[in-house]
């Protein structure tokens, strides 16, 4: 990230400062960085200036719909130093967020009230991924090579670890249903292809354990159900607002060739998935990058990390109920995933590549986690 300096200049063989010139250059530094609306032109740093309102990197595509901006509320990065932060989750009771880091094995810990940030909440954390809560509070997380939840007393209870008389490749992201208490997940392998992020499934081979899919645990017995697997690599996973539809996020094009970056939407029937179709296309002025994660509001619009484009593309998506695209936050690194939190579940956090971002807007999120 660029930051604006400003140079003494020689004048009749002594050096000083012009204000004229400083205000000059101070301005057109200024109007530049305004006009290209570049989020990688700010500086996020402990002791970067604060930034004019309203904030330019959250940006409008559709004035009717996009009601959530604040216009006096700005973007602020809350900690960095991860190497792939992902999956954040709210805490409600406790006031805090969580998030994991994959390549580190950790999980970290944001605290509402002071603002300090724990790095080993959780060390070593089996190269978790996806975090949420369930209604009882306790927290449930994707780890490499399993699914599980963690009691009250601290004890993690294992809820998926094999499908048939195979090991899941990784499991991703997760969600849990409030009526019948069941819990959906996404396996797309990454766990299981990459020494980055987990241990590759086969010597010198990157493909998963078994086909890449959505799984259903039920709330009472426990039994894992495949629900869909028309994903070519199911990632980020969410339901929408009123709980009669399933979103899934599709990053195949990692490792499959006819793989499209889209969002598919379901139907919930019950324990079954039904209608599989796309929601939404991730193709914005001829470019399109991965939607890896993302999280429903109250009016039922879907924000949803994204990345691997570049400048003017990297950030967060908000889509309306019917796919079509009205919002962009803008951030200066690749956004994996988000969720909504504080005490009015309206400050958005976004887990974006190496740093913890955040900011309120005019909406809360639809879920508590």
């Amino acid at each position: 990230m660029r930051q604006e300096t400003s140079t003494a200049t020689a004048r009749g063989g002594t050096t000083g400062l012009d204000r004229r010139d400083l205000l000059r250059t101070a301005g057109a530094a200024t109007a530049a960085a305004m006009l290209s609306g570049s989020a990688l032109a700010r500086d996020f740093g402990r002791n970067a200036q604060p930034q004019r309102y309203p904030d330019p990197d959250i940006v409008v595509i559709d004035d009717k719909r996009f009601k959530a901006k604040v216009g006096n509320a700005a973007i602020q990065r809350l900690f960095t130093g991860c190497l792939w932060a992902e999956g954040p989750a709210w805490n409600a009771q406790g006031r805090y967020l969580l998030w994991s880091d994959i390549p580190n094995n950790r999980q970290l810990r944001y605290l509402d009230d002071d603002k300090h940030v724990s790095e080993r909440f959780r060390y070593p954390s089996n190269e978790s991924n996806g975090n949420t809560f369930d209604p009882e509070g306790r927290q449930l997380t994707c780890e490499r090579t399993r699914v599980v939840r963690f009691e009250h007393n601290g004890q993690p209870t294992v809820l998926a670890e094999r499908v048939g008389d195979k090991p899941l490749n990784g499991p991703n992201d997760i969600v849990v249903h409030p009526n019948d208490k069941s819990i959906w997940f996404t396996d797309p392998g990454y766990g299981a292809n990459s020494l980055y992020e987990g241990q590759r499934a086969n010597t010198g081979s990157v493909q998963p354990y078994q086909k890449e899919a959505v799984y259903r645990i039920d709330g009472q017995t426990g039994q894992i159900t495949k629900v869909a697997d028309e994903p070519f690599k199911p990632n980020g996973i969410a339901f929408s607002h009123d709980y009669k539809k399933l979103y899934v996020c599709d990053t195949g094009i990692t490792h499959y060739p006819n793989a499209k970056n889209i969002i598919w939407q379901y139907d919930i029937d019950g324990a079954k998935l039904s209608n599989p179709r796309i929601f939404a296309d991730m193709t914005m002025d001829g470019k399109s990058g991965f939607p890896d994660g993302m999280r429903v509001d109250i009016e039922g619009n879907v924000w949803a990390g994204v990345g691997w484009v570049g400048e003017g593309y990297d950030g967060v998506h908000v889509f309306a109920p019917d796919g079509a695209r009205i919002g962009l936050i803008r951030l200066p690194e690749i956004c994996a995933n988000v969720c909504f939190g504080g005490v009015k579940r309206n400050r958005l956090f976004m887990t974006a590549s190496q740093s913890l971002y955040a900011v309120y807007v005019e909406t809360q999120g639809a879920h508590y986690c």
